[in-house]
């Protein structure tokens, strides 16, 4: 598969399909190019398929672009080409050790003597890199076409540090730029480079205990890595998206639609746990045991969660304990997290307590839009409600250290990897992000996915994305500070949706999933800050690369140390499948997994598809037609979804992994067939092997379902087992 010219990577260049002349004369398309808009793309099919020019002229404006008459194309492009030259240097600059840079320098069109320019390089650290005559800084070039450019030493310090250049003359050009200096590939793990490592994978909310509130939380989660790691002997246990939510009932239910990626999911604080509890008087704990009490027989109830209920009864317990005064080491330890938070702390316990005074922003409440950093109502509100805000703080702390108590755990039970934590590819648009810092984000447009065989009407998420030219201005810091902080109290980091690092799918507001762009993003300066965070702290680093993805794109992970995700519902032997359709038979065939690739997280399924005792049954199929999500009918729908389940029961059973009479009466040996699906895995050459705790217990149920929203209880259904009882922590 292949992707337009626009990606940004060294690591591999993709074969490039050809439009029409006619096509690529065009203004429209000419702009899209230059500003990073994919004109096509190549959908999972690998069919080709070009982006109307509605969705081009909406992308090109939320990149800050006119583009919807001729004359404002004209304009755009000439007001690229004037950027383009007025940079002496890219505003940010990406090295990979060992590899050679070269860096263009503009000169605005101008002659200049290279030995005018002058560069130097001020380090993370903030100490000066040496120019010397065997690692110079100043050492230029001219390619073949005239143009100049700037060779980088092939050894820089990993880091963060600023590039400056200047001219000895009286010519206003001079650039002050970020240098982002990485190892090429992220160093594979002492304990991983031993054997292979096998781990869980389980939704946090959905497993809980008699301790808990109605939601699985932290607690739950401590217990579960201490179990896991000491009794079951797996390295790893993969979560859904602990990122900070609205802290206000009604809860966004979906992990994946946070409002902050920089902060924690609150509501998942176990309040028993945290040390000032103990210190409670008698009124005070009956008051909290009172408020536990409410929802406790919520524990065992195997219905979709009520997980507002819960925040109810757990915000005023919280509050509480949050009026005990703390001893001299606590209320340092705090001081100390509010100081390592800086601002980015401010900001989002402001943004909660506007929120809970203020209301949801939205509807006729549209604070959002009209306040915001710096106006003289954020002052009033700060000031009025000072001890609410420290709180909003506090949360914030406790949930650091549940958290780093919790992976604390793993790793004392003997886990080698420990807490793998998963990043959401965006967030809300009505979120503390987007509130303080909109300048990060483009305007108009949400991201989402487009059409493919699971999701046939494409996937709209609803969330602003990152604005690439904003990104590559401020050299990665809203990014570097993101990767940072996930990578705290993490072994391993997984990146919803990876090939967000490559390219997006930007749809304009009103035109539908299936009439989006894609927008390139600098890849090579993501993979670096991953690769530096990663490095620091000695972790792995896995991408979800399921889905429209173009081939290359887990070759280029692969060669940066970053491992790919394999899901064995969705591997096929392509080669077989091409013979046969040569010969005339359209079939499903599965890869064995002795096939799969080294560097990669395998798994037999993902968080959106019923777990596997559920899809073995259709339950795929029924719910999607109950939800009118097919584009096809019904009946074709099955007829494919049958036939990939024989594909399946085929390859087991050819390898010897089930019996003929499994293979035939599938409903009649679903246990049988589960753990067979697992068991092949393990012939797999994939670094990591993945279970879903899901499957472990023979839970039918779905916890997610693309493509909807209210329609199903998404992220709201509790772990059971398959009579329906409720399977807890323990």
């Amino acid at each position: 598969m292949s992707t337009t010219d626009n990606a940004k990577t060294k690591a591999a260049t993709p074969v490039p399909v050809e439009e029409s002349t006619e096509r690529l004369n065009r203004p429209l398309i000419q702009l899209a190019k230059a500003c990073g808009v994919a004109t096509f793309y190549i959908d999972q099919l690998g069919d080709y398929t070009e982006i109307t020019d509605e969705a081009l002229v909406g992308v090109l404006d939320a990149l800050g672009w006119q583009a919807d008459t001729e004359e404002n194309i004209a304009n755009s492009l000439k007001r690229v080409q004037e950027k383009r030259d007025s940079e002496l240097l890219p505003p940010t600059v990406v090295c990979f050790n060992g590899t050679k840079t070269i860096v263009p320098v503009h000169t605005g069109g101008s002659a200049i003597d290279p030995s005018k320019i002058h560069v130097t390089l001020t380090l993370e650290d903030g100490t000066e890199y040496e120019d010397t005559p065997d690692k110079p800084l100043n050492n230029f070039k001219t390619s073949k076409e005239g143009d100049l450019l700037l060779e980088l030493p092939e050894d820089l310090p990993m880091g963060y540090h600023t590039l400056k250049a200047t001219v000895d003359d009286e010519c206003a050009l001079h650039a002050q730029v970020t240098l982002i200096s990485a190892p090429a590939r992220i160093p594979l793990p002492q304990s991983v480079q031993e054997r292979h490592r096998w781990g869980y994978m389980t939704q946090l909310y959905s497993v809980r205990s008699k301790e808990s509130w109605g939601v699985g939380d932290y607690g739950d989660l401590r217990r579960l890595l201490k179990d896991a790691g000491s009794i079951g002997k797996a390295d790893f246990m993969l979560i859904n998206p602990i990122h900070a939510c609205a802290p206000v009932a009604p809860l966004e239910p979906s992990p994946y639609l946070p409002e902050s990626r920089r902060f924690l999911n609150v509501t998942y604080i176990r309040p028993q746990d945290i040390p000032e509890y103990t210190q409670l008087s008698d009124s005070q704990r009956e008051q909290v045991e009172a408020l536990h009490e409410s929802v406790e027989a919520q524990n065992n109830d195997p219905n979709p969660m009520d997980i507002n209920a819960a925040w109810s009864a757990k915000l005023p317990a919280l509050k509480i304990i949050f009026e005990q005064p703390r001893s001299a080491e606590r209320e340092q330890d705090f001081a100390d997290f509010k100081a390592r938070s800086g601002e980015d702390l401010d900001a989002f316990a402001t943004w909660c307590v506007a929120f809970e005074v203020w209301g949801a922003p939205w509807g006729d409440n549209l604070w959002f839009d009209t306040t915001g950093k710096g106006t003289p109502q954020i002052d009033a509100l700060k000031c009025e409600h000072a001890d609410l805000l420290e709180f909003h703080r506090w949360l914030q702390w406790i949930a650091d250290e549940q958290v780093a108590a919790a992976h604390a755990e793993a790793k004392a039970a003997g886990m080698a990897i420990g807490l793998m934590q998963d990043m959401a590819v965006g967030v809300h648009g009505y979120g503390a992000d987007v509130w303080w810092s909109p300048e990060r984000f483009a305007n108009g447009v949400s991201v989402g996915a487009p059409p493919d065989f699971y999701n046939q009407q494409g996937q709209d998420w609803g969330q602003p994305p990152f604005d690439p030219n904003y990104l590559d201005e401020t050299g990665y810091i809203a990014y570097r500070d993101m990767v940072h902080n996930v990578f705290l109290h993490a072994g391993a980091v997984r990146i919803d949706h990876v090939l967000g690092l490559f390219r997006l799918w930007w749809i304009p507001q009103g035109q539908g999933a299936k009439n989006g762009a894609y927008v390139y993003y600098n890849v090579d300066a993501m993979l670096a800050v991953l690769s530096i965070e990663a490095t620091r702290a000695g972790g792995l680093v896995i991408g979800e690369d399921l889905g429209t993805v173009p081939a290359y794109v887990s070759k280029v992970l692969a060669s940066h140390g970053i491992l790919g995700t394999v899901v064995e519902w969705f591997t096929h032997d392509d080669d077989a499948e091409k013979a046969a359709k040569k010969a005339g038979k359209k079939q499903t065939i599965f890869a064995n997994p002795s096939t799969y690739r080294e560097y990669a997280l395998a798994s037999v399924t993902t968080h959106d598809m019923p777990p596997t005792a559920g899809y073995l049954a259709f339950e795929h199929v029924k719910l999607r037609e109950e939800l009118h999500l097919l584009t096809d009918s019904v009946e074709s729908f099955q007829k494919a979804a049958s036939a990939e389940r024989d594909a399946m029961m085929k390859m087991l059973l050819e390898g010897g992994w089930i019996s003929k009479d499994a293979a035939e009466h599938v409903e009649d040996h679903v246990q049988e067939i589960v753990e067979a699906m697992h068991a092949v895995m393990r012939t797999s050459p994939s670094l990591l092997l993945q279970v879903a705790l899901v499957d472990a217990v023979g839970e039918k149920r779905s916890q997610n379902q693309p493509g909807t929203s209210t329609e199903y209880p998404n992220w709201r259904i509790p772990l059971a087992d398959k009579d329906g009882n409720v399977v807890h922590t323990d």
